[in-house]
């Protein structure tokens, strides 16, 4: 199922952006992003179409734009947050950047959104929350699984049976 999940077609059209921590919560009292022991995983989503995810040392601006130059179109139009990490995609030659501010308690703007992406965090968390903690070398196995269940959330994955099986 992990490789029916994997594509390296390159993301074109509108495309949303944004990274997500995962693990345990955090202590009570901790002050900042809260990811000290979260495994930081970043994800681009097409409108109206699929999801890719990778697992990252850290969010940094060279980690996360070195990811978008090799998987998103230059001609796309990147939706994202307003996380400093995506500072300077247009200086990088990317055609359009939209930013969603959700420090200003803004969601949406005029289609300017990452509720597609952000709603693949949902799905991804709800998900694995079932086993009630994963073993960190299981981790990347079980992301895919999410990846290939919301990437195929329309079809019929009954279908898909005898391929998995094969």
């Amino acid at each position: 199922m992990a490789d029916l999940a994997t594509h390296a077609c390159p993301f074109a059209s509108e495309v949303e952006v944004d990274e997500s921590y995962f693990g345990a919560s955090r202590v009570r009292g901790k002050r900042g992003r809260g990811a000290g022991r979260k495994t930081p995983v970043f994800g681009i989503l097409k409108r109206g179409g699929r999801v890719h995810t990778q697992i990252v040392r850290n969010c940094s601006k060279a980690a996360l734009q070195g990811i978008i130059k090799g998987t998103i179109d230059v001609s796309a139009s990147i939706h994202s947050d307003g996380w400093r990490a995506y500072d300077g995609l247009v200086e990088a030659g990317f055609a359009k950047h939209h930013r969603i501010r959700h420090n200003d308690d803004q969601f949406a703007d005029d289609g300017v959104h990452i509720n597609g992406i952000e709603s693949f965090w949902c799905f991804s968390k709800r998900r694995l929350a079932k086993f009630n903690g994963i073993p960190n070398a299981s981790f990347p196995a079980f992301l895919k699984e999410c990846k290939f269940r919301f990437n195929n959330r329309h079809g019929d994955l009954y279908r898909t049976r005898p391929i998995l099986k094969s």
